[in-house]
């Protein structure tokens, strides 16, 4: 019982890894790549190669040690490139025109000023 548990709990945490790492590496693959070289991280091509590799290592080889290192390509992608690459392309969260929270559909709100 308890063994089958901690399968079912492993066959979890590689499915989480691997749509993960598919995820990082379509995103990757749709960003421009004058962002990357605007973001002044590395180009395109090496995270496409790394993230592809971690996609292959979770498809094909049952290593923890293998996975873990291609979650933490994906992880260091999530939390340090894909912000970059988003403030490079004037993307954000619920900004559709680009504006600071106090613009207007005129312009910037100043206060009455």
């Amino acid at each position: 019982m308890l063994m089958s548990a901690f399968g079912g709990l492993m066959w979890l945490l590689y499915t989480a890894m691997l749509v993960l790492a598919v995820v990082a590496l379509v995103m990757a693959a749709f960003s421009r790549e004058g962002a990357f070289r605007a973001a002044d991280k590395q180009n395109k091509m090496f995270w496409l190669i790394i993230l592809g590799i971690a996609v292959a290592v979770n498809l094909l080889v049952p290593m923890l040690f293998l996975q873990l290192a291609g979650l933490v390509a994906t992880i260091v992608f999530f939390v340090d490139v894909r912000p970059a690459l988003q403030q490079v392309s004037g993307g954000g969260r619920g900004r559709r025109g680009g504006g600071s929270s106090s613009d207007g559909p005129y312009g910037p709100y100043n206060g009455g000023r």
